[in-house]
């Protein structure tokens, strides 16, 4: 169920604000519907919502998740704003070639 979108509205819960998720939400995703956490903004109309759940996701997976949320952003982003992209050059990868020349990657 990755990458599906759920919509949300305001709610004030009693002194607070807040987000209602939709039912379908809940349905979905049973076991993060009790959790809390956080929110990192990353832009003026864009958050990320991190839970702290009791379950420990192994480093990989965590990474690769995050992984996929940043390209999900950049994708969209792309297609939103296609006049803010550029062209990948042979100079680009020159210049990239030459800042990771002597950088070791550990396999």
């Amino acid at each position: 169920m990755a990458g599906k979108i759920y919509p949300i509205a305001h709610a004030k819960i009693g002194t607070q604000d807040g987000f209602r998720l939709p039912r379908a939400f809940s349905k979905d995703y049973p076991h993060l519907v009790n959790q809390s956490g956080y929110i990192e903004v990353l832009s003026d109309n864009t958050f990320l919502v991190r839970l702290n759940t009791e379950e420990t996701e192994d480093a990989d997976e965590a990474e690769s998740l995050m992984m996929s949320l940043f390209l999900d952003f950049l994708m969209k982003d792309a297609i939103q704003n296609p006049s803010k992209l550029v062209p990948y050059t042979q100079e680009m990868s020159d210049e990239m070639d030459n800042l990771l020349a002597d950088v070791d990657l550990d396999s």
